[in-house]
């Protein structure tokens, strides 16, 4: 259930019946610190923030990062509703709700939670709000605040404002049965018009033949309903050909300079990032059509983070950017030893020396204008979906941007795979022509890979 329409619920009623309607949510941080706007999401009704929310706040809003971010934002909102009035008694917001931080709680004399733990003081807000006769909606991210409010009687929910459906999100691609006529009308005209059945720009096409399951053919929509064949000049990039369908279609999308954000998205080795790196190196070193290769990544520690890194900036990044040098590494070996008398590590540090690449974290993308580069952003399934409009929003004249990652691997304990700011721009942006996607679901990067992907 989407919150806006349980929200909206009681929009447009009036009388005793828009007052019975009406519903109380307390809000746990960590919806504050995954949308600084989430205040404002629940129309007509009236969202009560706990005391503890405002001192765990307190604890984020001196972080650089984008939790950081939000939390000054919420603690900025507060600031400019509190000129309405005490927001201890409940203060109206431009929605029509009603916004209340609630201070204290008569004692929990049965002691069913343990109120030094933050968490519980905020549930116990909602618990007793709910005990008074209220509708009351515990709203969190954290599954086990969940259950522990659900086992107290409290209706709970995920905030799924910003968030996808990712059993049904967009993945770039579909089959469709045709009439043998019609694929050999394809090959011969070099197109097809087909009913639109909702088809979105780029978007693949694999056609498939009734009745023969090896006549077929694999297109791309130009939109309004026509399929056109994929440009053979789009087959390798960098030495790097194509090992299946899915492949070919990200290549089809990366070599294209008219569409201007690639979203590719599936689990370990299916060469998102090498195909990426790929034609990186083949668009900017070979071609000159972009000025440099801008590779980044969120900083985003799998397992125990190892602290803070000695060194230069370079040298810390370079820790963090290992799968990226793996994967240029790769690439550079395809034509190093009859070509160049450089070994393959000289041969980056000197595309870093000429600007030709550059490895820079996500930190410092913010405020900046990137005119005719070509930028990867990888691991993008760590990324909110603000932080995804931020990096987007940085591309200039000229620029190519192409966004990778893996919803099955999110870091980030504020995201999950219908959340992240990846799954995100994927559904949202499948309508534009400027943006294409391919999900890959084939493990190419060896067999050990491909068993450890499908089985594990």
């Amino acid at each position: 259930m989407v919150i806006q329409d349980l929200a909206g619920d009681c929009a447009g009623r009036d009388g005793t019946e828009s007052q019975a309607m009406k519903k109380t949510f307390v809000l746990d941080t960590n919806v504050l610190l995954h949308d600084a706007s989430s205040i404002e999401a629940f129309a007509d009704n009236t969202v009560i923030l706990p005391i503890a929310v405002i001192e765990e706040l307190d604890k984020f809003k001196r972080e650089t990062n984008e939790l950081g971010r939000n939390a000054r934002g919420v603690i900025r909102r507060l600031d400019l509703l509190r000129v309405r009035g005490r927001l201890g008694d409940g203060v109206p917001m431009n929605n029509g709700g009603l916004l209340k931080i609630v201070i204290g709680t008569p004692p929990d004399r049965d002691a069913v939670l343990d109120t030094a733990i933050a968490d519980n003081r905020i549930i116990r807000v909602a618990q007793v709000l709910h005990s008074q006769g209220e509708r009351v909606i515990f709203v969190t991210k954290d599954i086990n605040a969940r259950i522990k409010a659900d086992a107290l009687g409290i209706e709970v929910m995920d905030f799924e404002n910003k968030k996808v459906n990712f059993d049904e999100l967009f993945t770039g691609h579909r089959e469709m049965r045709v009439t043998p006529q019609q694929i050999d009308e394809f090959y011969a005209n070099n197109n097809l018009r087909v009913p639109d059945a909702g088809l979105m720009p780029n978007e693949f096409v694999t056609l498939m033949a009734d009745g023969d399951e090896h006549h077929s053919a694999l297109a791309r929509s130009s939109g309004s309903g026509l399929l056109v064949p994929l440009n053979p000049k789009y087959d390798a990039a960098w030495h790097v050909k194509s090992r299946s369908r899915e492949q070919r279609m990200a290549l089809e999308l990366l070599m294209d300079d008219s569409v201007q954000l690639v979203t590719l998205m599936g689990p370990a080795g299916t060469g998102k990032t090498l195909l990426a790196l790929a034609v990186g190196l083949e668009k900017v070193v070979d071609q000159k059509r972009y000025d440099r290769m801008l590779v980044s990544r969120p900083i985003m520690p799998f397992g125990k983070d190892i602290g803070y890194l000695p060194g230069a900036k370079e040298e810390k990044l370079a820790n963090w950017m290992l799968p990226i040098f793996d994967n240029l590494t790769y690439l550079l070996m395809k034509t190093s030893s009859s070509e160049h008398k450089h070994t393959v590590r000289e041969r980056i540090e000197k595309l870093q020396r000429d600007e030709v690449l550059e490895l820079e974290a996500l930190t410092y993308i913010r405020g900046r204008s990137i005119p005719r580069q070509y930028v990867i952003i990888d691991e993008a399934q760590n990324l909110t979906p603000h932080e995804v409009k931020t990096i987007i929003s940085r591309a200039g004249e000229g620029t190519k941007m192409v966004l990778t990652g893996d919803p099955y691997q999110i870091d980030n304990p504020y995201l999950d795979s219908s959340s992240n700011g990846l799954a995100y721009a994927v559904e949202h942006l499948k309508t534009q022509a400027l943006h294409g996607h391919v999900t890959l679901t084939k493990s190419e990067r060896s067999a050990l890979a491909a068993i450890a992907a499908k089985m594990l």
